[in-house]
């Protein structure tokens, strides 16, 4: 990443410049790790799909009951880690979460496919299941509970989470291990810009 790769003096325009490139040559060019800490500091990751971003954030959307949400409403701090093989980049932010807006949970709920807003009631995730007959038979229950036509409502226990950064860097591989490294770090309302040793 030379220094007119990323010339803006804040992250987003930069990102999605790379998250658009990374769309037309990756599968799943959405998909991301998602760090999180329990209160007393114990790490756990996984990878998600992330569901939107503007310059408020990076938007999730999960279980309120699961290990990850739990952990947030516990301790708000988390990170996010893009991948990008075919194009040689990384994307990593750091920052805090908060709930996104019962507004916007909705609107994205409606807009999965109906067997995933099923499947949202009848996964009770992270809880022990005993076994796949059990999960296949609560889906059933909640498809002749919501029969089509009928509406599938957002479950109240399930909503979304937008990580506010604090820090964004680009990471772009190059021979020899000279990689480049740029990062944005929040100052109150503005960015600074650092290139860092790889």
């Amino acid at each position: 990443m030379s220094d007119d790769t990323v010339p803006e003096t804040e992250p987003f325009v930069p990102f999605a410049r790379w998250f658009e490139l990374a769309n037309a040559s990756e599968p799943l060019a959405e998909a991301m790790i998602v760090a999180t800490t329990t209160p007393e500091g114990r790490p756990s990751a996984r990878a998600l799909l992330l569901k939107g971003v503007d310059p408020r954030g990076f938007v999730f959307y999960t279980n309120f009951e699961s290990r990850k949400a739990e952990e947030l409403l516990g301790n708000p701090q988390a990170a996010l880690c893009f991948h990008w093989k075919s194009l040689g980049r990384q994307v990593r932010i750091e920052g805090t979460t908060e709930i996104v807006t019962p507004e916007e949970a909705d609107a994205y709920f409606a807009s999965r496919p109906r067997e995933s807003r099923l499947g949202a009631w009848a996964s009770a995730q992270s809880r022990p299941l005993d076994s796949r007959d059990e999960l296949a038979r609560a889906f059933a229950t909640v498809s002749h509970q919501y029969p089509e036509p009928a509406e599938v409502p957002r479950p109240p226990n399930w909503s979304g989470f937008r990580l506010i950064p604090e820090a964004v860097e680009f990471w772009q591989d190059r021979p020899h291990r000279l990689h480049d490294r740029v990062v944005f770090r929040r100052s109150g309302r503005a960015w600074q810009k650092q290139r860092l040793y790889p």
